[in-house]
């Protein structure tokens, strides 16, 4: 993935791009021919974190483990 800093740019582009909203299109234009489009995301949404397991479900976890482990060997 390229990144660019707006920093870097030129004031008034700069500014288009900054206030693109999600699914909104930039269409980029050098001597009259459409040479690119560039087009805002949205934000990928974060997923809920996952809660480690309790004491007690990992002690279940372990228990089950160590129960196929002896009967395999």
């Amino acid at each position: 993935m390229k990144q660019i800093d707006l920093d870097d740019l030129p004031p008034r582009a700069a500014k288009a791009l900054a206030g693109l909203v999600a699914d909104e299109e930039l269409t980029l234009v050098q001597g009259g021919v459409v040479i690119g489009r560039v087009v805002l995301a949205r934000a990928p949404s974060t997923p809920a974190p996952v809660e480690p397991p309790d004491e007690a479900g990992m002690a279940e976890v372990m228990d089950h483990f160590n129960a196929m482990i002896h009967d395999e060997f």
